[in-house]
This record gives structure tokens, C-alpha cells and sequence, in this order.
């Protein structure tokens, strides 16, 4: 531009001439369930993958066979399982089945809770804020830190000896 605008009617006037930008569409999301009417979902967590089905159901929670209360048995461990559904609103409404191999029983609570989110997020695409908020949906990347040579650990050392 040649001529400078100084003042505001100047501005309008050179909008009014300009098309206004094109917005782009939202994204709308579409429910993803199986024949059976089940979401899934993989969670992972440290060395943990658990593999998620959510459906309709009255909050029974199985767990490689076994109920939640017997195979996760510290109520931690169970907290962190219902954390996605308290945070969603949908407490005691849907039915989980999961499997899981690999890693400790809280990496293997983290995977499962993981799974859990992202499988209700594509049960009901609504929930997807909530949960996406509270970082239920961003899997955790921490993991072990590798054993150093000359090292005793990670970053320990051996102790030192001046005599």
C-alpha cells in the first residue's frame, strides 16, 4: 500500500472493499462402536497396555477376568479406574471389560484408566472436553530411566573411597 490509513473511516472503507475470511467448519465427531454396540479403546502407561470395551451398562468393571475390587485390590488403584467416569458425569453407566499384560499393578491402573477415556470419548464424542481437560486423554510418557554403565542405577553412583 502506497497511501497510509490514518484514520478509522479509512480503515471501514478499506475493509468494506476486502471479502471477509472464510471460516473453517467445526470438526464434528462421530460415535465409533462396534456391531455389539462397544467402544475401544488401547491405553498404555510405563510398560503397561491395556486393551479397553466400554458399553451400556451398571459400572461392573472386569479386569483380566476378575472384578476390579479383586484384581486391582488397594483403593488407589480403584480410584484411578473411576477417575474418567466421575469426570465425565457418567459414574455406574457403562460396563468395562479389559485386559492388560506388562508392567506393576499402578502402571497397569494407568493404562486401564488411559483405555477407559478414550474409549468413552468415542462412545459419546461429547465427553471428549471433559475428559481432554483433566489430561486423561494424553498418555503419560514417563517411563524408567536406563541403568548407565559404570553406574550403580540410572544416576547413582558408586560410593566414593578416599583411603
Amino acid at each position: 500500500m502506497t497511501d497510509e490509513i490514518k484514520t478509522l473511516e479509512e480503515l471501514n472503507t478499506v475493509a468494506e472493499g476486502t471479502p471477509a475470511p472464510e471460516a473453517e467448519p467445526a470438526v464434528t465427531r462421530e460415535p465409533v462402536r462396534d456391531e455389539l454396540g462397544r467402544a475401544y479403546a488401547t491405553g498404555k502407561r510405563k510398560d503397561a497396555v491395556a486393551r479397553v470395551w466400554i458399553k451400556p451398562g451398571s459400572g461392573k468393571v472386569t479386569v483380566n477376568g476378575r472384578e476390579m475390587n479383586t484384581y486391582f485390590a488397594r483403593p488407589v488403584l480403584q480410584m484411578i479406574l473411576r477417575q474418567p467416569f466421575t469426570v465425565a458425569g457418567v459414574a455406574d453407566q457403562f460396563d468395562v471389560v479389559a485386559t492388560v499384560k506388562g508392567g506393576g499393578l499402578s502402571g497397569q491402573a494407568g493404562a486401564v484408566k488411559h483405555g477407559i477415556s478414550k474409549a468413552l470419548q468415542l462412545y459419546d464424542p461429547s465427553l471428549r472436553a471433559p475428559l481432554k481437560a483433566a489430561g486423561f486423554l494424553t498418555r503419560d510418557s514417563r517411563v524408567v530411566e536406563r541403568k548407565k554403565y559404570g553406574k550403580r542405577k540410572a544416576r547413582r553412583s558408586f560410593q566414593f573411597s578416599k583411603r
